[in-house]
């Protein structure tokens, strides 16, 4: 042995203990977090794939899920103008409550859990639910008469009414910027309605309403999203608005002509229903601003449905005045999106 090691060469052996020096630098260098070398490096952990994988899967899937929502939106839009056309409006409205509650009540079995269906605003509940009675009973009454683009595209306004309304109920201030969004998308909205002789139909002043009325359940919706659960909020609005209109729904009651018609009857509340909760996971699992400007799916399958079932083409003034209010709303969602993480300047937004 003695013999071997002496014979091995000076030379060579400092340079293997060098390299074995340099591998352990390397290797202490590869471990330290503020190393940046791209050849020695890490590049991440399989955990922070997986996590930064899976946030993007959760994305997809939300935006998948507001697809879904607002397709689901307009097949119930779709079903009471194709009910109208025999059956009273207000019989429709009822029977829509009538099924999103039976629905909503065998999915979330609140006899189980009964603390996360009681209010802890009563009061602003049912002020919630009656506003959203109203959306639906002036758009019921609306699509008997209009086309589905039209009503859909009035509807857009929705967004701009709450920025406007969200200064002095919730002390959400809008600024110069996002008023002049507002101002451009209502001359969008006075485009396809035609405040004149020539052009202009009584019904669209229902839509209108129902419009409004979206707008304040949608602002009440966001005063008390902190305080009450999501089960809560999406079935006691269809309990209420049941029980409300039961009398009345009776009382205008008119025989059903067919199973098609009773299938789509029952349709409708199942089209809310679950329209309605498929809105809220979509929420749960992305980011508000990244799912706003999906909103504007919901005009594709208006145009759709109404084109293929009713033979309904939307006129020049309904789509210019459409591509109006989709162009303003985008540039909202951004602005408001830009004034929640502090990019802009208070007195710019």
């Amino acid at each position: 042995m003695k013999q071997q090691s002496a014979a091995v060469n000076p030379k060579a052996w400092r340079t293997l203990q060098t390299s074995q020096r340099l591998d352990h630098n390397l290797l202490d260098l590869s471990t330290d977090p503020g190393f940046t070398c791209a050849m020695v490096q890490m590049s991440g952990s399989p955990a922070q794939d997986d996590q930064n994988r899976s946030a993007q899967e959760m994305k997809l899937a939300g935006l998948a899920l507001i697809v879904a929502a607002y397709f689901l939106f307009a097949c119930l839009d779709t079903s009471a103008k194709y009910l109208a056309v025999t059956l009273a409006p207000l019989q429709i409205v009822w029977m829509r409550f009538v099924t999103h509650s039976g629905f909503a009540i065998l999915a979330f079995q609140p006899w189980r859990r009964p603390a996360r269906f009681r209010p802890k605003h009563p009061v602003l509940q049912t002020l919630r639910a009656l506003c959203l009675g109203g959306a639906t009973f002036f758009n019921f009454f609306a699509i008997k008469y209009l086309q589905l683009a039209e009503t859909a595209s009035i509807f857009f306004l929705a967004p701009f009414i709450v920025t406007a309304l969200a200064g002095p109920l919730l002390g959400e201030w809008a600024g110069p910027r996002r008023w002049a969004a507002i101002c451009i998308g209502f001359l969008g909205a006075v485009l396809i309605v035609q405040p004149g002789p020539a052009g202009f139909q009584p019904a669209m002043l229902l839509s209108l309403a129902s419009t409004f009325s979206y707008s304040f359940y949608l602002i009440l919706t966001r005063r008390l999203t902190s305080d009450e659960t999501a089960e809560s909020m999406t079935l006691l609005p269809a309990v209420i608005m049941a029980v409300i209109m039961a009398p009345i729904g009776l009382s205008v009651w008119q025989a059903v002509p067919d199973l098609t018609h009773w299938v789509v009857l029952f349709a409708t509340g199942l089209f809310g229903g679950i329209g309605h909760w498929v809105l809220i996971k979509a929420h749960e699992v992305t980011p508000a601003p990244t799912l706003a400007p999906f909103l504007y799916t919901n005009l594709i399958w208006m145009v759709t449905f109404g084109y293929f079932i009713f033979g309904d083409v939307p006129g020049s003034n309904t789509l210019l005045g459409a591509a109006i209010i989709v162009g303003s709303g985008l540039y909202l969602f951004r602005r408001e999106e830009k004034v929640k993480t502090g990019s802009s300047q208070p007195l710019d937004r």
